[in-house]
């Protein structure tokens, strides 16, 4: 059920949020200006990173305006130059681009030069970080986390707590599985960054040329440096559950001594590399005290794994096996006690340098996810708590091994041993059964005194191998299930577990959306922006044509200071040569369709050749206002001219 609620959640993943804002263009948006710029610049909120072709610019026709390469301008500005002799309408500036932490950012506005048009340029649908190559690339993102946890808290569990776990399938399986999962993850993920950050398409992300350009970047660099820490990693690994394993002899103390000690440090080392991956690439590589987060958010991490991963790794131990010692759980409960007081410290660090506000924190979607990551904390730590009183009562009551336990356990392999020696039996049927009734197949065997063996004597003992093996997995539950507190610890630490997968899936979400501070701070600078375009008059022109002698011409509107509230009006006429001339009669009036607002009727005084005013002239709300004109150059020819702008 876990799983399945972990898969809807990142299936019905939105785009990735963009961690860097637009907060200002040159020329702005909707501005009509009156002559071809040289270059359009955008002002970010933080540095991104930009390629050729990252912004484009399409005239009215859908073409391409703009030389293609960008440049850097500093201050967070970036430029694109236009071509020479663009034709006057309306330009449409899109762009994509990658945020300072790894996320794509994309968007687009419009400007136009001489006068409004209409325009055939296009944008693609997929939206940057969104689509099917979004979702995947999440669940990638996920399944690195899970496996980092995995392989990490899993090893440090075996080494740090419960060394004789080394020589236990199930959790040699659980920590390869780790491995495996955290390296075809990142493999995804590098494959993935591409059409990710790109064009969203699938298909590119097996084009080299476009995998080339991403080794290139911050990301592509921590990805392919976490492969290699991998392969050192599969090293670990083998060491730990090979050459480890081989010295429990007495004789060979001293050196199991000297290689756990060089494989804790090799370990670390390595786990820390891997951690680092993650915070020089991504939320903790930038904002405020870059040089504090990093290594706050490897150690957030390293706890993160030192908890959950071997609270994956005690799970499998108390369902799978029966010989983990109270000793270990134990030492694992004061590993998970340190790891939750790291967890505590750099994660309330984290909160403050990524929200910054108690306003963040309840109304941005970053903040709103730290409140449910944190409330998840809560609960896990609340059942942590249960689990340590089960192991205090298992402690004070069973000893490290429960004495039964422990002759079953010996009776148990001592019958695995017969019954593989005697039936024949393949170890993967047998390997892990602990039956004691071995001696009645060795009875049936030596009724045969030739020793020969038929097709159907194979056939049974085949099938006695299957029957034994399947009366040693209920024995060996049944022993499982024999210790109360054992029942209950296990119980426990599964609810711990569930807990975790969704912590774990609410705290990938975290990476993927846009920090609160980040996302407030970038809202001031849009807001300042748009004020200081507000803050100048509305000017609108638009052409005319009545149909009769001297009935073409333009008018020009501007309303000052062109927002809701008082505002002046001025309207200017002037004929094809740009010559100033008056008209018996011009008219305005203001329409908001969407409010059924208007239309407001307004009638400007005549107080110069060509030029008519109107003071106090009242927008009552902000939208889309449609301002119609209305002029009349004779007694019968008149013509009505409608311009749509936004007021406010």
């Amino acid at each position: 059920m876990l799983v399945s609620a972990t898969g809807a959640f990142l299936a019905g993943a939105a785009p990735a949020s963009a961690h860097a804002a637009l907060t200002g263009s040159d020329p702005k948006q909707g501005a009509v200006v009156k002559k071809a710029p040289a270059q359009v610049k955008l002002t970010f909120s933080e540095k991104v990173a930009m390629a050729d072709g990252s912004v484009r610019v399409l005239d009215p026709a859908g073409k391409r305006a703009d030389a293609g390469k960008t440049a850097d301008l500093g201050a967070n500005t970036y430029g694109v130059k236009l071509r020479k002799g663009l034709p006057d309408g309306t330009y449409t500036v899109a762009y994509q681009v990658v945020s300072a932490d790894s996320h794509p950012v994309a968007g687009a506005f419009t400007f136009s030069i001489g006068a409004p048009s209409a325009t055939k340029a296009t944008l693609p649908d997929q939206q940057a970080g969104g689509g099917l190559v979004g979702v995947l690339y999440d669940i990638a993102r996920y399944l690195s986390y899970a496996g980092f946890i995995l392989v990490v808290g899993g090893a440090a569990f075996v080494l740090g707590c419960w060394p004789r776990g080394a020589g236990v399938r199930p959790v040699q399986r659980l920590v390869t599985y780790g491995w495996v999962t955290l390296t075809g993850a990142t493999l995804a993920l590098l494959l993935l960054r591409a059409p990710y950050t790109g064009s969203g398409k699938l298909a590119d992300a097996f084009d080299m040329g476009a995998l080339g350009d991403v080794l290139n970047t911050k990301t592509g660099a921590a990805l392919v440096s976490r492969l290699l820490l991998l392969a050192a990693a599969a090293l670990f690994i083998a060491v730990l559950f090979g050459a480890y394993v081989k010295r429990d002899a007495p004789e060979e103390a001293a050196a199991k001594k000297d290689l756990t000690f060089g494989l804790a440090i090799g370990g670390t080392v390595v786990a820390i590399g891997i951690a680092a991956t993650w915070a020089m690439a991504e939320h903790a590589s930038t904002g405020i005290q870059a040089g504090i987060a990093m290594p706050v958010d490897v150690l957030h991490l390293l706890a993160v794994a030192a908890w959950l991963g071997g609270l994956a790794a005690l799970v499998v131990a108390l369902f799978r096996t029966t010989s983990v010692e109270a000793a270990a759980v134990r030492r694992f409960s004061r590993v998970a006690f340190t790891s939750v007081v790291v967890l505590a410290a750099t994660g309330l660090y984290q909160s403050w340098r990524q929200v910054g506000s108690w306003s963040a924190l309840t109304g941005t979607s970053y903040g709103q996810l730290l409140l449910v990551k944190i409330g998840l904390v809560v609960v896990l730590v609340g059942v942590a708590a249960v689990s340590r009183r089960w192991t205090g009562r298992i402690t004070a009551e069973a000893g490290d091994t429960a004495p039964e336990v422990a002759a079953a356990l010996v009776v148990e392999q001592r019958t695995v041993k017969k019954t593989v020696a005697v039936t024949g039996a393949p170890k993967g049927e047998a390997g892990d059964a602990e039956e004691a009734s071995g001696a009645s197949g060795a009875s049936e065997h030596a009724e045969d005194p030739a020793g020969s063996k038929n097709s159907a004597d194979s056939e049974r003992s085949a099938q006695l191998a299957r029957q034994r093996a399947a009366m040693a997995t209920a024995r060996e539950k049944r022993i499982r299930d024999a210790d109360p507190h054992r029942s209950g610890l296990r119980r426990s630490v599964l609810t711990e577990a569930g807990i975790a997968v969704v912590l774990l899936a609410v705290t990938t979400a975290l990476t993927a959306t846009e920090p609160g501070r980040t996302e407030e701070e970038a809202a001031r600078a849009t807001a300042a922006v748009a004020e200081a375009q507000r803050s100048g008059p509305l000017s609108l022109k638009v052409p005319f044509d009545t149909g009769g002698q001297d009935g073409k011409g333009t008018v020009r509107l501007e309303l000052d200071p062109g927002r809701t509230g008082s505002n002046d009006l001025h309207v200017y006429v002037k004929r094809p040569n740009g010559s100033a001339f008056d008209i018996p009669e011009v008219k305005v009036s203001f329409t908001l369709e969407s409010k059924d607002v208007g239309p407001l009727l307004v009638t400007p005084s005549h107080i110069a050749t060509g030029h008519w005013t109107a003071s106090g002239v009242q927008i009552p709300m902000a939208g889309d206002w449609k301002i119609a004109v209305t002029v009349r150059t004779s007694d019968i020819d008149q013509v009505t001219v409608n311009k749509n702008t936004k007021i406010g």
